[in-house]
């Protein structure tokens, strides 16, 4: 069962304005909805001694990602823009662990590896050094988009041998077709993905 200690982690993936306010350019239908519930498990975690870790897409102006460059997604969480800022709800703590993806305009979704625009190679983040350094073996994954970004980052924590948790009702899903979050919730249970949600202690 899910409880906060040293040697877990909470990962709270992309709450950024882009993603999570309506406004955004890439908003995600209920995605402030669920900022309470994150909220929540931010003080858990910390009141219990837990890490937490907040993932920012933190693009350039050109990217394979975006499809003025070739790829499938509206310009989103641009550097140095409202857009890439967490959300202004969100109560990330000031000494939160920061883990920017996407900086040098690698493509991907993980919070864990992304893919070389030049070569394709895939390349690690810096997370799994901040997880090794504070001896995570269990991790926690919450945010957005269910189906893109926290899919990928569960998916890698769980084939890294990493404990990891999927809190399903403090996540949101893109949904480009119907079902794809739910879809993507199967899929990560199926990989060894622990299904849980913020009412568990």
């Amino acid at each position: 069962m899910l409880r906060y200690r040293p040697g877990v982690a909470l990962i709270v993936v992309d709450v950024q304005n882009d993603f999570a306010d309506p406004k955004g350019s890439l908003s995600v239908a209920g995605g402030e909805d669920v900022i309470p519930a994150i909220n929540g498990q931010i003080e858990l975690a910390r009141n219990n001694g837990a890490l937490v870790v907040a993932t920012q897409d933190w693009h350039p102006p050109h990217t394979p990602h975006f499809a003025k460059d070739g790829g499938i997604w509206p310009d989103h969480c641009v550097r140095d823009t409202w857009g890439a800022q967490l959300h202004p709800a969100l109560q990330a703590p000031d000494d939160v662990r920061i883990v920017r993806k996407g900086t040098n305009g690698e493509d991907g979704y993980s919070a864990f590896t992304m893919r070389d625009a030049t070569t394709g190679a895939t390349i690690p983040t810096e997370l799994g050094e901040v997880l090794k350094e504070a001896n995570v073996d269990e991790v926690v994954v919450t945010g957005l988009a269910t189906d893109y970004c926290v899919r990928a980052t569960a998916l890698d924590s769980a084939s890294l041998g990493l404990h990891t948790y999927l809190l399903t009702d403090a996540v949101a899903g893109v949904n480009l077709e119907p079902g794809d979050g739910d879809a993507a919730i199967a899929e990560m249970e199926a990989a060894g993905v622990h299904l849980s949600n913020t009412r568990v202690r």
